[in-house]
């Protein structure tokens, strides 16, 4: 099996998959309950907290658990409006986001808020100028993404948020971070953010858990009531084998970033190199990232290519996969002509991919050109 779709979802490490057992068979406990295994159980998640909050170099303190990064994001900007309404009703997304954001934006919208899209510039990325070109006195929230799940193009998120602050300083910035933990330098505070989403699925941990950093005095609103988790923020019984295990994926990944940020980057270098034999493929920039590269392969349907891939044991998406085989509105916003958007395919890679998962990719592709040509 070659699989190349790791933008979409991680294999669990063996330390998240021990850490999780071990909650389902030992420290079983309801962390909020006061005998031995429920005190056993709330070590377990404030460790747990620590290992994600040291990975993003913040306080475990201003580390919330959610079920995963679009719970994370719903909360960011959801939590945030309720009290930024009284203040001003204007709202700045970027056209590349996740619909964890963008879906909530236009809820928002819906809800009476202005909402100013911004679209990338010609070379893929959001450009701070457009982002501050957008801006007035009115805005209170600006949500733009770290790493662009589907080009790898990594935003310039920190000088975003210094001219959204210089302009406009009440205003608070949120980025979803999801694809950036682990694959670029993730600190919100180096960033200038005051809220940042990440999830645990896409960096060796479990689906069903994920965080949201806020700075001291981002103010939240809970967006769900029951027992008062999380200081009444997210309540509900916590989903301890998920949440360990994100915590032990956080400390396997950071104690490994360096070695593993330059596996990806020199299997993305032999990728690009073998691409580039192909003059049917068309690389979709800017892929800063290390571990996502968008290709098009124009005439041919990348739903087709990925099945004829499948069939020969290489997975790869054409796209992001919550787009389940619409045309991706980010893409649209980059003005990539519609020969161009039906034929891409995204590859992405984690650290545990070899050189024979993209030589696998390569011969797979050139394979496929050669029979949909004939067919």
């Amino acid at each position: 099996m070659h699989y190349l779709d790791n933008a979409a979802t991680t294999k669990p490490g063996r330390e998240a998959v021990a850490a999780a057992t071990d909650c389902l068979t030992a420290d079983f406990g309801n962390p909020s309950s006061l005998h031995g295994v429920g005190r056993r159980a709330r070590e377990s998640l404030e460790q747990a907290r620590a290992r994600v909050a040291a990975a993003l170099g913040v306080s475990p303190a201003e580390l919330g658990r959610t079920g995963g990064g679009t719970e994370a994001c719903n909360l960011a900007l959801l939590g945030a409006a309720g009290p930024l309404r009284r203040r001003g009703g204007h709202l700045i997304a970027s056209t590349l986001e996740h619909p964890a954001v963008a879906e909530t934006m236009k809820a928002l919208k819906e809800d009476g808020f202005a909402l100013t899209l911004v679209p990338p510039g010609p070379e893929g990325r959001v450009r701070p100028e457009a982002v501050t070109a957008a801006l007035r006195e009115d805005t209170v929230l600006v949500s733009v993404m770290l790493v662009c799940n589907e080009t790898g193009a990594v935003n310039p998120v920190a000088d975003i948020a210094r001219a959204v602050k210089a302009q406009n300083p009440r205003a608070l910035v949120h980025t979803d971070g999801v694809q950036g933990l682990f694959k670029v330098s993730c600190a919100p505070r180096a960033l200038g953010v005051d809220l940042l989403s990440v999830s645990a699925h896409k960096v060796g941990g479990l689906k069903g858990a994920g965080a949201l950093w806020r700075a001291p005095g981002a103010r939240l609103t809970a967006v769900s009531r029951g027992g008062g988790q999380e200081g009444g923020l997210r309540s509900g019984t916590e989903a301890m084998p998920a949440l360990a295990a994100f915590g032990a994926a956080c400390a396997a990944r950071s104690a490994a970033f360096a070695g593993d940020t330059a596996r990806m980057e020199g299997l993305k270098a032999r990728l690009l190199s073998g691409l580039a034999a192909l003059p049917t493929a068309r690389v979709i920039p800017p892929h800063d990232a290390p571990h996502i590269v968008a290709l098009s392969l124009p005439g041919y349907p990348g739903e087709v290519m990925a099945r004829f891939l499948s069939d020969r044991g290489v997975y790869v998406s054409t796209g992001s996969a919550c787009h389940r085989g619409r045309r991706s509105e980010a893409l649209i916003s980059m003005g990539l002509p519609p020969r161009t958007l039906d034929g891409v395919l995204r590859v992405s890679l984690c650290p545990d991919n070899a050189p024979e998962d993209i030589d696998a990719l390569l011969a797979g592709l050139a394979a496929g050109l050669e029979t949909l040509a004939h067919n």
